[in-house]
């Protein structure tokens, strides 16, 4: 409640985080969302994971006289892991895989599709924070690999995500790494639609964060009168996504009220992409460093081995 009214009530621009989304509806409709053809993300990091696993893993640069400790923050389904997964038991290296979520469902289900595909696995699932559960690791003193997939990282803002790598390195002991999946800065004519697709389903998705606030708030928001925009800062690397008010209208919650003039929007979400010079922007004043990259076959998206100084 307390962060619905904040960002309501932020002025100049209204605001609603992007975390809320993914209630039972919001989750189905991004699986939705990543099958769609204009959203080429997944694809991308995927082509990395299946078709460069050797890659990846050579790019790493572990030993396999060590026991190291491959952690996923938000593993998700796994699908995209489970070729790294397999590819490091192939060659020799020994590990135990430690996937992070706040959603113990989640975690479940993983746990269940690894015990039949990858029986040899060694798994242990941990419900809860991330850097929680990184600094019990760390502790451990086992070297450390940590998976931070799918781009999560270009929700962030620059500011934020450079607090990330920060708690992150603090969670972290030298030499241990992190793989980074990010979206790279690349022409609208292919990002835009990616945000804003023919079906319909991005805007359903970021409608459904107004419903769920009408139904667990008891807002009284008319769903009808607001409409989806996505905008792209094409040299900027900025995607952003927005509800805009088609009309004059009040919004109330909780007892307060929230005026919207004509065409004035709600900020819902922010997906940065990347570069170079941009990742170097965040990791400054950090202890971790570039090591390698690896691109997928379009040149679209790239995972990023960074060290642990």
């Amino acid at each position: 409640m307390a962060d619905v009214l904040k960002g309501l009530s932020h002025h100049p621009q209204k605001t609603l985080s992007s975390k809320y989304f993914y209630d039972e509806k919001g989750s189905a409709l991004f699986r939705k969302i990543m099958a769609l053809p204009e959203y080429y993300l997944t694809r991308a990091e995927m082509d990395i994971f299946q078709n460069k696993t050797a890659e990846l893993i050579t790019a790493l640069e572990l030993d396999k006289a060590i026991n190291y400790d491959l952690v996923e923050l938000g593993p998700g389904d796994g699908t995209k892991t489970i070729h790294l997964l397999k590819g490091l038991l192939e060659q020799g290296y020994a590990y135990n895989y430690l996937p992070i979520d706040i959603s113990q469902h989640a975690l479940d289900g993983l746990a269940d599709m690894l015990e039949e595909q990858v029986p040899a696995l060694s798994v242990k699932a941990l419900q809860g924070d991330y850097f929680e559960k990184l600094g019990i690791l760390k502790s451990a003193q086992r070297p450390k690999v940590v998976l931070v997939l799918g781009s999560n990282i270009g929700n962030l803002s620059d500011a934020e995500a450079a607090t990330f790598i920060r708690q992150l390195s603090d969670n972290l002991n030298p030499g241990d790494k992190i793989l980074l999946g990010v979206d790279l800065i690349k022409p609208k004519e292919i990002v835009l639609p990616a945000y804003d697709d023919k079906q319909g389903i991005t805007a359903a998705f970021n409608m459904n964060l107004l419903e769920r606030i009408n139904h667990e708030l008891g807002a009284d928001f008319d769903l009808s009168q607001f409409e989806h925009q996505a905008v792209y800062e094409e040299k900027e690397g900025l995607a952003s996504s927005y509800l805009v008010s088609k009309t004059a209208q009040t919004v109330t919650i909780d007892g307060r009220s929230f005026r919207f003039a004509p065409g004035e929007s709600i900020h819902m979400e922010i997906s940065r992409k990347y570069n170079d010079t941009v990742i170097k922007q965040v990791l400054a004043g950090t202890d971790i460093h570039i090591q390698s990259r690896i691109l997928d076959s379009r040149e679209l998206f790239a995972d990023y081995v960074l060290a642990r100084s």
